[in-house]
């Protein structure tokens, strides 16, 4: 969908729903590195089309293609045509002066962000019935935008896992292949874009769960620093670890996107009160980039050691080390760097995350939160009954380690030097950043794996994260974004040869400095030669 929506806004033949594709279903013109959100809104100002029209197309593609990819729990056509009127109704009054460059924009949000009056379940039978009465301070920052909400997207059971099989609802499947996993928790969001059933969607990040999605289904993730987005609203895994961030097709959607949820939040005491930033100003001019610029020039990058060579597909390694080469071609300075941390945080990661997780998840007992099993005979009974009917197997299992992990006879061993090595993680990623303006590594060390192939190993699942959790606990942000493809099979494929699977690079930034990791991003986005595929299960 998202090919032809670029190609019917560029041509003006929005109008009768005539989204017709310039291109073959599986390669898309090298323009769709525009900005989608950007494309949506020149339509709307210059009066070409309605919010109405754009919102049904969306609609519409939902219905074709979500049968097949799962990506979304709920639906909410009437509010999100609702919204849509609203949007045309203003600009009917008032005109397009002055009207918000989300306006009118279908989005769509993680089940575990709040939106009020849509239910919100985090994935899991347990908030099966829960219809929030509030926003999200996310949510309701793009609500007074304008944006369009099409509905909530499927994820882990609470945040927890890295393929949205451990949904309670239905696992999603990868538009680039269905029978592989768009990576979890995020992974709703990520099919959705990758499908183009939304123009962009909301994730949430705890260990990875907004950049390994993009990675598998080759679109943009932004990790925030936690606290530049209020997690007032986010229904809570690891309080400590957990950010808000976008899923979108471009850097420059992504930049839109933070400029409006950014922000100090009094409903959040960990929210920064950072000074309001306009990240998309900060993107250069496409056409500032063209003619052998060198627009990179006196930027440093370290390529991180530990994230290459054993372990990581070939295919994966190759992409990294060639878009490093790509950077030096900008004027930048890629060196090698070592953080011997590196392999201490995922461990950390977990016993921490879990920790919280253990405590986080207390409260939906059937009484203080979460739908109450029926006929139980007395209070012990209705709690285990309401938890354990309630509660998918994977949440029970990290509840359960996270409280073995804060016992009176193991906290130290465990909690205590958990946050130790979280301190060394993160002092040593500081100390990096202090000689790098951004670390360059990649997101996952394997593209999109098959249904079912990990989900009866959690350790060699959790093993996956292992390139994104020091950014969480370090506070970092973050950006993954497609540095190319390869064979489904493994093997390197050619722009046109066969099945293929999407490969994404992660950059990491100094703390507060989303400006300048948006901006390197996006000379990256807007130079590399990479051919411009569409999933092929994307909507047309």
């Amino acid at each position: 969908m998202q090919a032809s929506i670029h190609t019917s806004l560029r041509s003006g033949s929005l109008r009768g729903l005539a989204f017709k594709a310039a291109h073959s279903k599986h390669t898309v013109a090298s323009a769709a590195k525009t900005s989608v959100i950007r494309d949506i809104h020149e339509k709307l100002s210059s009066k070409q089309c309605s919010s109405v029209e754009i919102t049904q197309h969306y609609l519409d593609a939902i219905s074709k293609t979500d049968a097949t990819i799962c990506s979304f729990i709920t639906v909410d056509a009437d509010q999100a045509l609702a919204q849509a009127r609203a949007v045309d109704a203003h600009i009917a009054s008032q005109g397009t002066e002055g009207l918000h460059v989300l306006a009118g924009v279908p989005l769509a949000i993680k089940d575990n962000i709040c939106t009020q009056g849509t239910r919100t379940t985090a994935g899991s039978q347990i908030l099966r019935d829960y219809v929030p009465t509030f926003d999200a301070t996310a949510v309701s920052k793009l609500r007074a935008t304008g944006a369009v909400f099409l509905g909530k997207t499927n994820m882990d059971e609470f945040g927890m896992g890295s393929s949205t099989e451990n949904s309670s609802y239905q696992p999603t499947r990868n538009p680039w292949d269905p029978e592989r996993v768009p990576g979890g928790s995020s992974g709703g969001s990520a099919a959705a874009v990758a499908a183009r059933e939304c123009a962009a969607a909301l994730g949430s990040d705890t260990g990875g769960s907004i950049r390994q999605p993009a990675h598998f289904c080759g679109i943009v993730g932004l990790k925030p620093t936690y606290g530049r987005v209020s997690r007032y609203g986010l229904i809570s895994y690891a309080s400590s670890l957990d950010v808000i961030g976008p899923m979108a097709h471009t850097v420059e959607d992504a930049a839109l996107l933070l400029n409006a949820m950014g922000g100090g939040d009094a409903h959040d005491a960990t929210s920064s009160g950072q000074p309001p930033v306009d990240f998309a100003a900060g993107l250069l001019p496409v056409e500032s980039l063209q003619g052998g610029s060198r627009p990179l020039a006196g930027r440093r990058i370290g390529l991180v050691v530990e994230t290459l060579g054993e372990g990581v597909a070939p295919e994966i390694e190759g992409a990294i080390r060639a878009a490093a080469r790509h950077l030096e071609s900008l004027g930048a300075v890629v060196e090698e760097v070592s953080l011997p941390t590196f392999g201490l945080g995922l461990p950390a990661y977990y016993v921490l995350a879990l920790s919280e997780a253990s405590s986080n998840l207390s409260r939906y007992d059937g009484v203080r939160y979460g739908a109450r099993a029926p006929g139980a005979a007395d209070l012990p009974s209705m709690f285990s009954r309401s938890r354990g009917d309630g509660l998918g197997g994977e949440v029970k299992r990290r509840i359960l380690m996270g409280t073995y992990a804060l016992s009176a006879g193991y906290y130290d061993a465990y909690y205590k030097r958990a946050q130790q090595v979280r301190t060394l993680v993160q002092q040593e990623m500081t100390a990096a950043l202090s000689s790098y303006d951004a670390l360059l590594t990649p997101t996952a060390p394997s593209p999109a794996y098959r249904l079912g192939e990990k989900s009866a190993d959690p350790l060699a699942m959790y093993k996956g994260d292992l390139m994104t959790v020091n950014v969480n606990l370090a506070g970092l942000p973050a950006i993954v974004l497609p540095a190319g493809y390869m064979a489904a099979a493994g093997a390197a494929a050619a722009p046109e040869g066969g099945p293929q699977l999407p490969i994404g690079m992660q950059l990491i930034g100094r703390a507060f400095d989303e400006a300048g990791l948006l901006r390197l991003a996006h000379v990256y986005e807007q130079t590399a030669a990479l051919p411009a595929l569409a999933a092929p299960l994307a909507a047309a």
